[in-house]
């Protein structure tokens, strides 16, 4: 195995930000042509715990996708897309501000008694009002549950869905029972989480239909699949993998709906539609989990199955159609890219991990080689940069060591290839050292 690579020094406060500033964007046909129409709609859709390998686009022969398939048919389908934590809201927290979450300190998950969350941070959100948008969520936020950490204290005009996870209403922490809430307000303790999907699409189309003639952003951050699982009769029974077959189909479901509304509202070429999850399967729950596919391991570790992501971008006569992506890319990014196309920029006054990476989206270019960090909690679990990834663990004697994977050879991390290429190792190491020293504290 060739351990030949070239990696520059790089400065990751700078160069951070340099990266998206000098991200090319459309041809000036292109954006002369939407400006002409007016900004972009974005629908951005988070499932919650889907697996890479629960869609029938990404080689699921069990679960039916014909609306997310046909999505992948008219876009682009990504298929080294990672999250940038392996749970909940960490991931979440990296999605909304571009950063990864050690920068925010959201790098646990929270539990309905927590009093953080979400603070001193400029959301996507955020951006986009800025910008002249109206800005929603609808589903799980899970970035803290006081008033001042919920969405509509973080750039949305509307929020409608679950401040967490839908299966924390643990009898021995004393939680609540789980509340569905409109802005504020709880609307319904302990939530209907049989038709909590449905209810979902309905309020996005509502939202669509209300503000059809300026430009929105719909955030629909789904609950499920995450466990429990629930679906409403009409949708049960329908799939060869079970009950969460069935609600990964209802998810499908959901996003004909969304996309029937946006044809008929005359919108679906002036609107960016992009789908993808928060993390990997949670295999621990065999039959209720779903499936990482060709990818090792799953939700809560920083192999590729817990990180790396579905994810297809649909844009009519802007994002390719037909096409599949190798580049890698991560819900770093979508801060960046919806900022840009928005008119705005992203704040100057942090450091944005992000990087606008319209240019592989929109015409098929190719950008630079960017490490990209798994995160592990508090902590760097592993890099990635090209086709090569470097995990670091402790040995039995609490001692760091690595391991070298050849993501291009080996989606499935099934050899270590560390002890081959000591040199590539070395080349590696100092990526981790020099972004450590970017972190808050350091």
């Amino acid at each position: 195995m060739s351990s030949a690579v070239k990696i520059p020094r790089r400065n990751f406060l700078k160069g951070s930000l340099a990266a998206i500033a000098a991200a090319t964007m459309f041809s000036k046909e292109a954006l002369a042509g939407a400006e002409a129409k007016r900004q972009p709609n974005f629908v951005l859709i988070n499932c919650d715990d889907l697996g890479y390998g629960d869609l029938g686009c990404y080689g699921s022969e069990l679960i039916a996708t014909p609306n997310i398939d046909a999505l992948a048919k008219g876009g682009t389908r990504l298929t080294d897309f990672y999250s940038c934590a392996a749970v909940c809201t960490p991931s979440r927290a990296g999605l909304m501000t571009g950063r990864y979450p050690l920068r925010s300190g959201l790098t646990r998950v929270l539990l309905p008694n927590d009093t953080i969350g979400i603070t001193n941070e400029v959301t996507v959100a955020e951006i986009l009002k800025q910008r002249g948008y109206s800005t929603a969520c609808i589903g799980k936020w899970h970035l803290g549950c006081l008033p001042k950490h919920l969405p509509t204290s973080h750039g949305f005009d509307y929020f409608y869905g679950l401040p967490y996870s839908n299966d924390m209403q643990k009898e021995h922490r004393k939680d609540p029972p789980i509340p569905l809430m409109r802005g504020n307000e709880i609307i319904e303790a302990p939530v209907v989480q049989e038709t909590l999907t449905e209810r979902y699409t309905e309020e996005a189309i509502k939202f669509i239909k209300n503000n059809k003639k300026r430009p929105f952003f719909v955030y629909l951050p789904h609950t499920m699949p995450h466990v429990p699982l629930h679906v409403s009769e009409r949708f049960k029974g329908r799939s060869k993998r079970g009950l969460y077959g069935d609600v990964v189909e209802t998810i499908d479901w959901s996003l004909g709906e969304i996309m029937k509304t946006l044809k008929e509202l005359g919108l679906e070429e002036n609107t960016l539609v992009m789908f993808t999850s928060d993390n990997g399967p949670w295999l621990q729950k065999k039959e209720d989990g779903g499936s990482a596919g060709p990818l090792r391991a799953g939700k809560g570790t920083q192999y590729e199955g817990g990180m790396r992501e579905p994810f297809i971008a649909y844009w009519p006569g802007h994002v390719p159609a037909g096409r599949v992506c190798v580049e890698p890319a991560s819900n770093l990014d979508i801060l960046p890219i919806l900022s840009t196309l928005a008119g705005g920029k992203v704040p100057a006054d942090r450091i944005i991990d992000g990087r606008n990476i319209t240019p592989i989206l929109t015409d098929a270019s190719d950008m630079p080689d960017y490490p990209f960090f798994y995160m592990g909690g508090p902590s760097i679990a592993a890099v990635r940069y090209g086709r090569w990834k470097m995990r670091i663990a402790k040995n039995d004697e609490g001692k760091f060591q690595h391991e070298l994977y050849d993501l291009k050879a080996d989606i499935g991390e099934t050899k270590n290839i560390a002890a081959e290429n000591p040199k590539l190792i070395e080349k590696l190491k100092p990526l981790v050292d020099e972004f450590r020293k970017t972190l808050p504290g350091k």
